[in-house]
Formats: C-alpha cells, structure tokens, sequence
C-alpha cells in the first residue's frame, strides 16, 4: 500500500512538473526578437561574461522570481544573450507568464542586488515587466518555448551623484525663495 501511494505521489508529481509551461531565454530569435541591451550611451552593446543578465517570471507581475542567468555574447553577438529553455515554475504549459530581465556588471558585485547596492553609475539595468503566453512541452505534438516577444531593449541605469540632488535642491529653493519676493 505505501509502495504504490508512493509510485502515485511521484508520478503526480512528475506531470505537475511537466506540464509547466517554457520560455526561450533569449533576446534575439530570428525576426521575431530583437532586443540588444546597451551601455547607459544608449550606442554600446553589453559584451562578455563580465555582464550578466537574469530571467525574473512568474504567474503574476507580483510574483516573480529568479529563474536562471546567463552571460552575454562577444563579437557580433555583442549585446545578446541566450539562456536556453527555462521552465517557468507556477505556470501551466501554455499559460500566461510574466517576465522581467535584469542586467549587470560583475564587477560591481556577483548578482544584481549586489551591483544595485553598489551605488556605483552604470553598474545595472532591466526591462520593464510583460506576459508572453509560455510554450506547452506536455501538447502533441510538444510545444516549442515561448520566445521573449515582449522584451523591449533597454540600457543600464545612469545613477545621479548626491551632489546632483544637492544642486537641484538648491536650485528649487533659490526659485522658491525669488517667487515669494514678487
């Protein structure tokens, strides 16, 4: 009896798990996708293993998690990444997935919290957050992933420096100051 309560968990679990719907972890498919990341000059492609990029998904925008990274390619891939299929944990075979990409320079820190608690300008970016209808590996015949159609290109984020604000903040306070006289 144990045995086959056994054989009968493992196999539930093994088609819950199956039928989880994929995606194609890339930003360049074909005509379909094309979505090169850059440096913060809007012009310089990320290149290289010293840039990493994350695939955030879940079944909802308020529920994403990390799912897998990759580094970016060289050369003519030069601002292109490609993470294989990634299954997207939560999300039915053929279901909506939500999606986020986040980049970063390792050198600034191992992961992207790292690079963003850095404070350091250039260090970081991501993409805005979108669905793609994931791709069913349990169809028949199976279905291919889902390709990153939503994926848009962006560039890392250019921090201001405190002294910046400062300035700003200076700036306001004198206008402020030269309304109140009139």
């Amino acid at each position: 009896m144990k045995k086959t309560l056994l054989t009968l968990s493992c196999l539930l679990v093994g088609i819950v798990a199956y039928g989880q719907g994929t995606v194609n972890f890339a930003n360049i498919a074909g005509a379909a996708v094309n979505a090169p990341i850059f440096q913060n000059d809007g012009t310089t492609r990320l290149a290289g293993a010293q840039y990493q990029v994350q695939l955030l998904a879940g079944p909802s925008a308020d529920s994403l998690t990390a799912i897998a990274t990759a580094p970016f390619q060289t050369g003519g891939g030069a601002g292109y990444f490609v993470g294989g299929t990634q299954v997207i944990p939560g999300v039915a075979g053929g279901g909506t997935a939500w999606i986020q990409i986040l980049a970063w320079d390792t050198t600034a820190g191992a992961t992207y919290a790292a690079a963003l608690a850095s404070g350091l300008d250039n260090v970081y970016g991501f993409s805005s957050v979108f669905s793609v209808v994931t791709g069913n590996p349990s169809a028949e015949p199976p279905g291919t992933p889902a390709l990153l159609t939503g994926l848009q290109s962006f560039s890392l984020v250019v921090v201001p420096e405190p002294s910046t604000f400062a300035l700003a903040g200076l700036g306001l306070a004198g206008l402020l100051l030269f309304r109140r006289r009139k």
